[in-house]
């Protein structure tokens, strides 16, 4: 279920939307220069580290390769830190329904969990 075409559309989905909350998050700190820095610069911190770690056999090619655990575990921060920059932000009903739309798309990608669980 986890490589169906509307699954993974999905998925893009919200992997944009967590750097857009993200990018929100930032640009509600302070003013000025500072607030560009923070709306462009932990958008981008956070894509890097999203696209550098990868399990073999994943479909995207990444420079460090991890066990499905730790890949599991470093998307499972990055959607909660995307959730919680929401509700920090003042937006907690908005991140209330991302945070439920996250987990029903890794509901629907049990078979994607657990191929991640075996990945050594």
């Amino acid at each position: 279920m986890a490589s169906h075409p509307v699954n993974l559309v999905l998925r893009f989905a919200l992997e944009l939307a967590a750097l857009t909350a993200a990018g929100y998050w930032g640009w509600t700190q302070g003013t000025g220069g500072w607030r560009w820095v923070w709306a462009i610069g932990l958008p981008l911190v956070m894509a890097a580290l999203w696209g550098t770690f990868r399990v073999d056999g994943d479909p995207k090619e990444a420079p460090v390769r991890v066990p499905g655990m730790v890949r599991l575990a470093l998307e499972a921060a990055f959607f909660a830190t995307a959730v919680a920059l929401l509700a920090v932000a003042g937006q907690v009903q908005l991140a209330i329904v991302f945070g439920v739309v996250i987990l029903a798309h890794y509901a629907v990608s049990y078979d994607r969990i657990a191929w991640l669980l075996q990945q050594k």
